[in-house]
């Protein structure tokens, strides 16, 4: 019974000796910023590639203020040439010719 007694009187000590434990500090808790989810990828299309519309030349026969008189086919430059030259000589103002490119009506 001794051996009882003294093992009781230890574990009163023990239990008297122990100081309650300190409470450790609570962790903040963080708000969780909601997971972006993936942008979904739009399917990719081919653009249509206008057609180029074919053009023709012509030679124009233009007035100072930049107005069209006459058309000539491309081949008859000295045509437009002739015209122009006579249209100056008739008026006091200068006319000229140009390239000109229409698109074919197909």
């Amino acid at each position: 019974m001794a051996k009882k007694a003294a093992t009781d009187k230890a574990k009163a000590t023990k239990k008297a000796v122990k100081e309650p434990k300190a409470k450790k500090p609570a962790k903040e808790k963080v708000a969780k910023e909601p997971k972006a989810k993936k942008a979904t990828k739009k399917a990719t299309r081919k653009k249509k590639v206008a057609k180029e519309a074919r053009m023709k030349a012509f030679w124009g026969v233009f007035s100072p203020s930049m107005k069209r008189v006459v058309m000539f086919e491309y081949a008859d430059k000295k045509a437009a040439e002739k015209k122009a030259s006579e249209l100056s000589a008739s008026s006091r103002s200068v006319h000229f010719i140009q390239l000109v490119k229409e698109p074919i009506a197909e």
